[in-house]
C-alpha cells in the first residue's frame, strides 16, 4: 500500500468519524423531539436506522436520568430471519438495561399491497403496546432519506399538496403520539454512528426487492441525484409543502365557519362560498364530505366531483360514504349516503 493510499484511507476514516452523531447533537435531537415525554416506546426492527435510534436514545436517557424507554420489535412473519433479528434487538436493549417486547402482527395469506398493509398493522401493534404499558409517545427512526422517498412515491401516485408534505415530524395516531427525531438526519450519518461504536445491524433483503416501490426508488437514486433531485432537496420541498398546507388548512377552517351550515345530519355549503379560491373550495368540499361520510375522499374522485359541480347546474353523487347534492342556486348539501345497494337502485353510484 502506497503512502497516498494510507493518507486516503486515513482521510476517509476521519470523514466517517466526523459524520457520526455525537453526544451533544444527539441530546439536542432528542430534547427537541421529546421535551415533556416520560415513557417512550422505541420502534426497533434491527436495521441500521432503528438500531441507531435505540443506541442514541439510550445514551441520551441515561445521561439525563430519564425518560423511561421501552423497545419493541414487530414481526409480520414474512421472513424466517425476523425471529433472530428480534432476539438481537432484545440483547442490545438488555445491554442498555431496557425492556424489549416482540409484537406479532402477521400478514394474512391473501393480503394485497403488502407494504401498505404491513405498515398499518405495524403501527396498530406499536400503538396498542404503547397504550398497554402507559407510554406517552412512540419513536420511529424515519430519516431524511425516507422523507425523500415518500415525496417521490407520492408524486408517482398523483398526490396533491397535502400528500407532498409527506412524513410529519409528529403525528397522533390510534391515541398515541408518534415522533420522528431523525427526520432531518441522512441515513448515512446513522450508519456511521453505529460503525463508530462498532455496533452491527440487520439487513432486510426485502429492502432490495425490486417488486416493491421503495427499493425501486432507491435503485434510481443515483440517477435522480445527478439531475439535482437529492434527498436533501426533496426533504426541503416536503417541508415547504407542509408550510403551504398549514396556511391552506387555516384558510379552510375560516371558510368552514363562514360558509357551512348544519341542518341535522346534513352539512350545507352556502352559495357565498362560490367566490373562494379554487383550492380552498376543493378543500372545503373535502372537509365537509369527510365529516359527513365514512372514509377519506380520494383526490382524483374529489376533483371529478368538483368539475361536475362547476359544469352541471344541478346533480347528485356519492363520495367517501357521503351523498352530495348541488342546486342551481350554488348551494351544496352533503348528507350520509344510503347503503350501497340503495344507491345503485336510485342510479347514483360513486363518482
Amino acid at each position: 500500500m502506497s503512502q497516498d493510499d494510507v493518507e486516503d484511507e486515513s482521510q476517509t476514516s476521519e470523514a466517517q468519524r466526523s459524520d457520526a452523531i455525537g453526544g451533544v447533537e444527539s441530546a439536542l435531537l432528542f430534547e427537541r423531539a421529546f421535551p415533556r415525554q416520560e415513557r417512550i416506546v422505541l420502534a426497533v426492527s434491527g436495521g441500521a436506522d432503528s438500531t441507531a435510534l435505540l443506541v442514541l436514545a439510550a445514551e441520551w436517557a441515561q445521561g439525563r436520568g430519564g425518560p423511561s424507554l421501552f423497545v419493541a420489535t414487530v414481526d409480520h412473519g414474512l421472513r424466517p430471519q425476523a425471529a433472530q433479528e428480534a432476539e438481537a434487538v432484545a440483547a442490545l436493549a438488555a445491554s442498555y438495561g431496557l425492556p424489549h417486547a416482540r409484537l406479532d402482527a402477521p400478514l394474512t395469506g391473501g393480503a394485497t399491497r403488502i407494504e401498505e398493509t404491513a405498515r398499518r398493522l405495524r403501527y396498530a401493534a406499536l400503538a396498542n403496546h404503547a397504550k398497554e404499558i402507559g407510554a406517552d409517545a412512540l419513536a420511529t427512526a424515519h430519516t431524511l432519506d425516507d422523507q425523500a422517498e415518500t415525496v417521490l412515491m407520492r408524486l408517482a401516485a398523483g398526490s396533491g399538496p397535502s400528500g407532498l408534505a409527506a412524513i410529519r415530524q409528529e403525528v397522533s395516531r390510534d391515541g398515541v403520539v408518534t415522533i420522528r427525531p431523525f427526520l432531518g438526519v441522512p441515513k448515512r450519518r446513522l450508519v456511521e454512528t453505529l460503525r463508530a461504536r462498532k455496533i452491527g445491524w440487520a439487513e432486510d433483503a426485502m429492502n432490495a426487492d425490486l417488486r416493491f416501490a421503495r427499493p425501486r426508488l432507491r435503485a434510481s437514486r443515483e440517477a435522480l441525484e445527478r439531475e439535482g433531485l437529492t434527498a436533501e432537496r426533496l426533504a426541503v420541498f416536503a417541508f415547504r409543502m407542509l408550510r403551504v398546507n398549514a396556511a391552506l388548512d387555516q384558510a379552510v377552517d375560516a371558510a368552514f365557519g363562514a360558509h357551512v351550515r348544519a341542518e341535522g345530519a346534513t352539512l350545507r355549503i352556502e352559495p357565498t362560498a362560490y367566490g373562494l379560491a379554487d383550492e380552498i373550495k376543493l378543500r372545503l368540499l373535502r372537509t365537509v364530505i369527510e365529516k359527513v361520510g365514512d372514509a377519506r375522499a380520494r383526490l382524483d374522485r374529489l376533483e371529478r366531483l368538483a368539475d361536475r359541480i362547476v359544469t352541471k347546474p344541478s346533480g347528485v353523487g356519492t363520495l367517501a360514504g357521503a351523498r352530495v347534492e348541488w342546486t342551481s342556486d350554488g348551494a351544496i348539501s352533503v348528507s350520509p349516503a344510503p347503503p350501497r345497494r340503495a344507491r345503485g337502485a336510485h342510479g347514483h353510484g360513486p363518482l
